[in-house]
């Protein structure tokens, strides 16, 4: 019996690198679209391998670019831009001109807000959030970086919550950096020698500078607290489903198992496992040339890799071997008949 890829309103698309993520989440999305589906397909991979496998230009970091329509549905593709999205975030919740102003002003934001740890994954639950609560999409299917920064997005909620209610924040947030609190000598006086250590060690413009950033931001802080929540319980929905994506071999089950473990720790729902890229077996008629002799080789590698995976799940957990392309998918009428290909695939 063929496996429902297609099963959940937010598919989320997890593996290593190289194993065909992007172009699985794009041929995915078009089955969805031949089932009469409103689809959005984005990714947050640095990469934007989406935009070659899709063919769509830069414009859809700002918006999602329509790609194609069948029917009622249609496919839209959005590429996330971390700065693109930041800036719109604060212009969408600003709560006036003003404040958005301070906010693009700032040296700190724009020289570094954009490239800072952690935001890109922020800014893809941000952007996620958009998507969702939008109502312009029956399902939503995201591509996503290699498996460990991948959860570095599944943590992004709980992260943001944690910044909100910080030290750092309260102590940027505190009245002595006011221009009445920097008026008060005792104030002064204590933090004297903190001031100067933090001079030479980073330079207290840009202490000020990012002091100033948080300030700025603070009108700001419930809306992220409340997204964030937001966030965390979409991923964590009956209708969410996590398709983890592993290379064929022994060498990848490591990954997938680490992946896995994370998942079900933080409570995630679990849809089948696709092992990409296996290599078929020509079997002893094809001939014994070195060519078919490797291609034999790696198809015992890989079934060996599918019989430990298979046996570390004894339950019925899916999993659902892909036979690797002679040519990756490259435009609209190859990815359709890979999904054709995904839509008869079994699990093992």
């Amino acid at each position: 019996m063929s496996v429902d890829l297609l099963e959940g309103r937010l598919i989320v698309v997890v593996g290593g690198g190289g194993v065909g993520k992007t172009t699985l989440a794009a041929a995915l999305a078009l089955g969805s679209v031949k089932e009469g589906r409103r689809t959005l397909v984005m990714t947050f991979d640095p990469s934007l391998r989406l935009k070659d496998a899709l063919g769509v230009a830069e414009a859809a970091k700002d918006e999602p670019i329509r790609v194609m329509e069948s029917g009622p549905g249609f496919l839209d593709a959005a590429l996330l831009d971390a700065k693109h999205t930041f800036d719109r975030l604060i212009r969408t919740y600003a709560p006036d001109a003003a404040a958005a102003k301070r906010i693009f002003s700032n040296r700190f934001y724009r020289d570094m807000a954009g490239n800072l740890s952690g935001i890109l994954e922020y800014m893809a639950m941000e952007r996620l959030f958009e998507m969702q609560v939008s109502g312009r999409y029956d399902r939503i299917i995201l591509d996503t970086p290699p498996t460990r920064q991948a959860m570095d997005f599944l943590k992004a909620p709980d992260r943001m919550v944690n910044l909100v209610d910080s030290n750092a924040i309260r102590f940027a947030m505190d009245p002595w950096w006011d221009d009445a609190g920097r008026k008060n000598l005792a104030f002064r006086i204590a933090v004297k020698g903190a001031m100067e250590l933090s001079d030479r060690i980073i330079g207290r413009r840009f202490l000020l500078d990012v002091v100033e950033f948080i300030r700025a931001f603070a009108p700001l802080f419930d809306g992220f607290r409340s997204r964030a929540e937001d966030v965390r319980n979409l991923l964590r929905a009956d209708e969410t489903r996590f398709l983890l994506v592993a290379g064929p071999g022994q060498d990848r089950v490591p990954d997938a198992m680490f992946f896995l473990r994370k998942l079900k720790e933080t409570g995630h729902h679990l849809g089948p496992i696709l092992v990409n890229q296996v290599h078929p077996d020509p079997g002893p008629a094809a001939g014994n040339d070195e060519g078919l002799a490797l291609l034999r080789f790696l198809a015992g590698r890989d079934q060996r890799g599918l019989a430990l995976l298979r046996s570390l799940f004894p339950g019925e957990q899916k999993i659902v071997p892909i036979a690797l392309e002679p040519f990756p998918p490259g435009d609209l009428r190859t990815l359709r008949l890979l999904f054709e290909k995904l839509a008869k695939a079994k699990s093992i």
